[in-house]
């Protein structure tokens, strides 16, 4: 026991040097790239500052895989130089029960890396991406699915728009059809309704069918001076890469939202895939953390006597890369439906675990 909780020890101290080492350089990155996406905008450098910290919880939940890999070679390679494995085995301990410390503190902080860590990233990723989209376009723009469908928001200098769809009929082409749309003067007053058949995005515009128009001034009546139309071009400053952007964005939703939000997107007629395979990836996330535990001690728990101490950390580094572009490769698979939910997010973690674990008995029976 009072060896575990030296390795365990051992490990958080290396985990915490190299996340911190490599969270003030991802910020000093960020920072510059921040500053030169935002050029034109003239901003200050506390906006700049904002928008940069705004990012740095999900680049984090994105490091964690390499924060672990390396945390784990630096705790055996360092064991290992000061013949402390050596002791170890000499007490009767395994070198796979030495593993048990690690393991369960990478499970730890894969658990709170779901649990904290993801509703931390989601939110602050949604905050990042509307003053992104404020900065850089001059007004914020939304879109949210519930039970009664889709709902988007568009903002210029001119005003807001609000746009609300019962159902979208192709998620590619974003035919909305039982089109609703608000318009708002820049005061915030309501100036026309506009409903619809069905609505296109094409080229800067909205391109509307079957339509009536409603004016919403004050000293008229609307339905005296409403108007219809077959066919009414709506300008937007939306574009469809945003929208799919902003759909397909499983980062800003956090995964205790998750499950309602899949409902609610099957209900208004879109694609749940991305979503349901993210949520899976998600649960997997401390397993995966796992693996890199394993992979890295797989290379690294030898004798430095041995040599190639710079190829086995090497080697660990790479393949630890290479299960994450597996991984990676595999939910892509399964948001495209070629491979089922469950076995693109779970199959590469656990394969990982065991082709480590074959690793670690093959060097133990050796």
């Amino acid at each position: 026991m009072i060896l575990d909780r030296y390795f365990a020890r051992r490990f958080l101290q290396s985990f915490l040097v190299i996340g911190a080492i490599f969270l003030t350089l991802m910020i000093l990155i960020d920072l510059i790239e921040q500053a030169r996406r935002f050029n034109d905008a003239d901003l200050s450098f506390g906006q700049v500052l904002q928008l940069t910290l705004l990012n740095t919880p999900a680049a984090i939940s994105e490091m964690l895989p390499l924060l672990m890999i390396l945390s784990t070679i630096a705790l055996f390679v360092g064991l290992a130089r000061s013949s402390e494995l050596v002791v170890t085995r000499a007490i009767g301990r395994s070198g796979i029960r030495a593993l048990v410390a690690p393991v369960l503190l990478a499970l730890l902080i894969g658990t709170l890396a779901v649990a904290l860590l993801n509703p931390i990233a989601a939110a602050t990723s949604e905050q990042y991406r509307h003053f992104s989209d404020l900065y850089k376009n001059g007004g914020s723009s939304a879109l949210s699915i519930s039970r009664d469908g889709l709902w988007l928001r568009q903002g210029s200098p001119q005003g807001q728009s609000v746009i609300h769809a019962r159902a979208s009929t192709n998620d590619a082409e974003l035919e909305l059809i039982d089109v609703t749309i608000i318009t708002f003067s820049p005061e915030g007053l309501p100036s026309r309704q506009i409903i619809a058949d069905g609505a296109r995005l094409d080229d800067g515009v909205w391109i509307l069918r079957n339509t009536k128009e409603w004016p919403l001034s004050s000293d008229t009546n609307p339905e005296t001076h409403a108007v219809t139309h077959e066919t009414l071009r709506l300008p937007t400053s939306l574009t469809r890469q945003r929208i799919l952007e902003t759909l397909g964005q499983q980062d800003s939703v956090s995964v205790y939202d998750l499950p309602q939000l899949i409902r609610d997107l099957r209900e208004a007629g879109f694609s749940t895939k991305q979503y349901e395979v993210w949520l899976q990836v998600q649960l997997a996330r401390p397993f995966f953390l796992i693996s890199m535990v394993l992979i890295g001690a797989a290379f690294t728990m030898r004798h430095v006597r041995f040599g190639g101490t710079g190829v086995a950390v090497l080697t660990a580094v790479l393949l630890g890369f290479g299960v994450y572009f597996v991984r990676n490769f595999a939910q892509i698979l399964g948001e495209n439906g070629q491979l089922p939910i469950v076995i693109a997010a779970w199959a590469p973690p656990f394969a990982a675990i065991l082709l480590s674990l074959g690793l670690l008995l093959h060097a133990e029976d050796g």
